[in-house]
């Protein structure tokens, strides 16, 4: 089976990301909170949705993905939207500080500091 691991970083890669995310949950009938209704047959026909998600030992489906900002609003949106309950606490990694357009800053210090987690 094939794999897919979505890295969604900044902004915009983040903003993208969570309408992707909502979009392959619809398409796939997995609800908000990760879980597939029973009517659904998990496994049987067409499982392409194991590509994109991993179920866990309770039956949840979480995303592939991991969503990276120094800056931590955006971030905080997804964990306060619809599918707040879809991602796991450790694929949504975010900073303290914004480094104001400025790559110096994003790459030297806070930049750093998220790449040594």
């Amino acid at each position: 089976m094939r794999e897919c691991i979505s890295i969604h970083i900044g902004q915009a890669g983040i903003q993208v990301g969570n309408a992707c995310w909502e979009l392959y949950c619809l398409e796939h009938g997995i609800q908000p909170d990760g879980q597939m209704p029973s009517d659904k047959t998990v496994g049987g026909g067409n499982d392409a949705f194991n590509t994109f998600f991993s179920q866990t030992g309770g039956g949840k489906h979480v995303p592939r993905a991991v969503f990276v900002d120094p800056e931590p609003t955006v971030i905080d949106e997804v964990q306060t939207g619809t599918y707040r309950h879809l991602f796991h606490p450790e694929q949504l990694i975010s900073g303290k500080e914004d480094a104001a357009n400025n790559f110096a800053s994003g790459h030297y210090t806070i930049g750093k500091e998220i790449v040594d987690l």
